[in-house]
């Protein structure tokens, strides 16, 4: 049976940063301020983006960021309490919006209560096994009376020690009362390479457990994927890999460096989580050399397979930058609200809303086999299939209009993103693309509804309409200047009527070409055509 992530559209969210909280937790009030609440205010935003998901970064105490956790029983105090959470789960699931935390079960902050306690206690602590490296015989860099392990080098990172039933229990505890409590229906592993085999197995059944169908996911940056999303461990992992190929590839004109990462993906036979930044890593917006690419990168996502997830505020196409220092990551970590919308990128907002109806509405792009028709340096078009049913992805980064030729079954293929419907002759099509746009292509047994959110508009985007050539040529309006025929009516189903209907979007002369063969070769008949 198909998992609910396989119809998901994520919006990801970092609530420290999304709520202009205090940087620092000693600098907040010592009073919980509501401001995870906001969160419901987006609702309807979230929703008009076709999101039925939303994965919120670290909500539980920390010191600073949120991944230096000290207490994973209770919400942050920058951003309320507990009862504030669940009114914002409740909400989000009352709109049909699934809920993901983020859970940073690899190490601590130095202000948890275990390691306070180790620190006024030294080895007389009962939590003098809870930590990583642990040994009296040093100092930490911080001047502690011991040395410890510090994420990659990172000592107000405490690495916990979980090989230890107590660490783990106490772990496996929070997990229970996050999905028990708040009702969540997944959670994301922070540095997920750097936890144990036993631990991740153990977690991920205890929590599989309580919630059959609760979506486990991975933070894994360099490896091979199906080292931890496997039958045992997650069910998914972040593809940094298909992230790193999408805007490279569109920076370098080189689809082939995508495609190649997307076969890679699909050969793992698991659900990976896309994306085109995130919290770590700068938007793309900057990161893009031709902003006009942010739509085929965006296309491209969407229809590949796996779970799209769009990071908040770029989808208005905001700009964020990685710094330098400790203050690196709060360029891509920003407050934001919902007036900010209308200095954004609306057109580009259209068009993931549009992506996100077209994934909702197609079990093709949902879960379908993947395979590439046409691959270029600056082209490429594939398909999605499913019992039957065939999309088409064409995607155009060239400096011109492209036209595809592929041969197709269907008599009608619709453009998802537009509504534009182009004919196909004789099982052969010839779509023109402009730059730097894409199509989602669909005939009748797949197209659902086209969407109401709507895509890019061809008569803004390119001078000249999208062109469908045809054998024999049927004419548009935009590139004939001799033609007169009504060019606007939709294709018939019936092959007699589709015969007609081809026929009307003829130019005169063509009309009179044929009627003359027809004469010709059918002198008793005295027909025209």
């Amino acid at each position: 049976m198909a998992h609910w992530i396989e119809n998901a559209n994520i919006y990801h969210i970092y609530p420290l940063g999304f709520c202009g909280c205090e940087r620092f937790r000693k600098d907040a009030k010592d009073t919980p301020q509501p401001r995870i609440k906001k969160i419901i205010e987006w609702i309807p935003h979230i929703k008009s983006l076709n999101m039925n998901a939303v994965y919120l970064g670290p909500v539980f105490e920390s010191v600073e960021h949120g991944y230096d956790t000290i207490d994973f029983y209770n919400v942050d105090i920058r951003l309320g309490t507990n009862a504030d959470l669940k009114k914002v789960c409740a909400a989000l699931h009352e709109n049909g919006i699934r809920v993901i935390l983020d859970g940073v079960f690899n190490h601590v902050g130095r202000n948890h209560a275990a390691f306070l306690d180790l620190q006024k206690n030294g080895q007389s602590s009962q939590y003098n096994d809870w930590f990583a490296g642990l040994n009296f015989g040093g100092r930490s860099p911080y001047g502690d009376n011991f040395s410890y392990e510090g994420w990659n080098g990172h000592y107000n990172l405490v690495k916990l020690n979980l090989h230890n039933r107590n660490v783990v229990e106490h772990l496996l505890w929070a997990a229970r009362m996050w999905i028990e409590d708040f009702g969540i229906d997944g959670i994301r592993f922070d540095t997920a390479d750097c936890l144990p085999d036993g631990f991740i197995k153990q977690i991920c059944n205890f929590a599989r457990s309580i919630k059959p169908d609760i979506w486990l996911m991975g933070e894994i940056i360099h490896g091979e994927y199906s080292r931890w999303a496997n039958d045992e461990m997650f069910d998914s992992v972040t593809n940094y890999q298909c992230y790193k190929g999408n805007f490279s590839a569109h920076n370098d004109r080189n689809y082939f460096e995508i495609a190649h990462n997307i076969e890679m993906g699909i050969s793992l036979k698991r659900y990976l989580y896309n994306f085109l930044d995130n919290h770590d890593v700068p938007r793309l917006a900057s990161v893009l050399r031709d902003s006009g690419h942010a739509n085929c990168c965006y296309t491209m996502m969407y229809m590949m397979y796996g779970v799209p997830s769009v990071y908040y505020g770029s989808e208005w196409g905001i700009k964020g930058a990685k710094g330098t220092g400790a203050e690196a990551d709060l360029p891509v970590r920003p407050e934001l609200g919902l007036d900010d919308i209308e200095k954004g990128d609306r057109e580009l907002m259209k068009h993931i809303a549009a992506l996100g109806k077209i994934r909702l509405e197609n079990s093709a792009i949902q879960s379908g086999k993947y395979s590439s028709l046409e691959l270029k340096n600056q082209t490429f078009l594939f398909i999605r299939e499913k019992d039957g049913a065939v999309v088409y992805i064409a995607l155009n980064i060239s400096d011109g209009d492209y036209t595809f030729n592929f041969t197709s079954k269907y008599a009608t293929l619709t453009d998802l993103l537009s509504g534009i419907k182009f004919p196909v002759a004789n099982g052969r099509s010839s779509i023109t693309v402009p730059k730097n746009r894409s199509m989602v292509l669909a005939g009748p047994d797949s197209a659902g509804e086209i969407s109401a959110a709507g895509g890019y508009s061809p008569a803004s985007a390119s001078k000249k309409q999208p062109v469908v050539s045809e054998e024999p040529a049927v004419a548009s309006k935009e590139t004939r200047a001799d033609d007169e025929g009504p060019k606007t009516a939709d294709r018939p189903d019936s092959e007699t009527q589709s015969i007609a209907w081809m026929y009307e979007q003829l130019s005169k002369r063509d009309q009179a070409i044929i009627a003359e063969l027809v004469r010709r070769l059918l002198p008793d008949n005295n027909a025209g055509a």
